[in-house]
């Protein structure tokens, strides 16, 4: 396995089998919920875990899961990870042996990520021919193609762009520190903002969405789904416009009864009946 060349042709492929070109990708859980038809989701998960891919062999049906967090980029290159998993079917189906260990599919499924984010063409047509590389450079890399200034600075190396040290140096620098220094700090917080927040997988939502509107499934289920309150979901169903059906019950309209003959001559003979006196020495007995 090479874990470089295999990564950049298989994100490379990934783009252009999809005609996603060479420009930033904008919402990744949807981009790959409409590309692959896999689930994903935002769920809320311990500190240590940021991402899972789950395989369904029966049905080879697949759902990636990933942590909520304040690290929009983390967010976003464990998608691309996970996602680059699926591409080469790096299904665990023997011992995984040490975990702390950083497997060659492990590596090759970080370098899919890198590549996918931020892919070389794209990085060259938005720098082009300029002067030297800056701070300010770096900045406006990971401002564009949300990644970390990790993953730009490696990128940015392996260009040509920049030398080891620098390298090494930009990699040790945050996001949020760029954020502040060169002005793009309050669409940090949207994307921080963002990215902790829990979120269904679109079809189940979808497919949820449709048992309530016909009726055989609660609001309570739909805010369960995406943890919010019951108050919320119904808030925002109302104004879309969705409510649930109200199906009549055939078995209780009069006019699908069906028609009962009735001999009203033998009722009024037993009815008559009934109103003659008893035999007196029945009554005397009772006495």
């Amino acid at each position: 396995m090479n874990a470089e060349a295999d990564g950049c042709s298989a994100a490379e492929r990934f783009r252009k089998d999809h005609r996603l070109g060479v420009q930033p990708l904008g919402d990744l859980v949807a981009i790959i919920e409409q590309t692959t038809g896999i689930d994903v989701a935002v769920l809320d998960a311990g500190p240590d875990e940021h991402g899972l891919t789950m395989r369904d062999p029966k049905r080879d049906t697949m759902f990636i899961g990933v942590a909520r967090t304040r690290n929009p980029m983390r967010q976003r290159f464990t998608l691309a990870h996970e996602l680059g998993h699926v591409q080469f079917r790096d299904w665990a189906e023997v011992d995984a042996g040490n975990w702390s260990d950083r497997s060659p599919a492990e590596v090759r499924a970080d370098v899919f990520a890198r590549h996918l984010l931020l892919p070389v063409d794209g990085l060259r047509e938005f720098l082009g021919e300029g002067d030297q590389v800056t701070r300010s450079t770096l900045s406006g890399v990971v401002q564009r193609f949300l990644v970390s200034p990790a993953v730009a600075a490696i990128a940015l190396h392996q260009d040509g762009y920049l030398d080891v040290a620098t390298k090494r140096e930009w990699m040790t620098l945050s996001t949020a520190q760029l954020a502040v220094r060169f002005g793009w700090i309050d669409q940090y917080h949207a994307l921080q903002a963002d990215s902790d927040r829990r979120r269904a997988p679109q079809r189940l939502l979808a497919r949820a969405t449709r048992g309530y509107a016909e009726g055989v499934l609660s609001a309570q289920a739909i805010a369960t789904l995406r943890g919010i309150a019951v108050e919320t979901a119904e808030a925002e169903l109302r104004s879309a416009g969705i409510a649930p059906a109200e199906s009549p019950i055939a078995w209780a309209d009069p006019a699908e009864l069906p028609d009962v003959p009735v001999d009203w001559v033998a009722l009024d003979a037993d009815l008559s009946a009934s109103d003659e006196p008893q035999d007196p020495a029945a009554e005397t007995d009772a006495r």
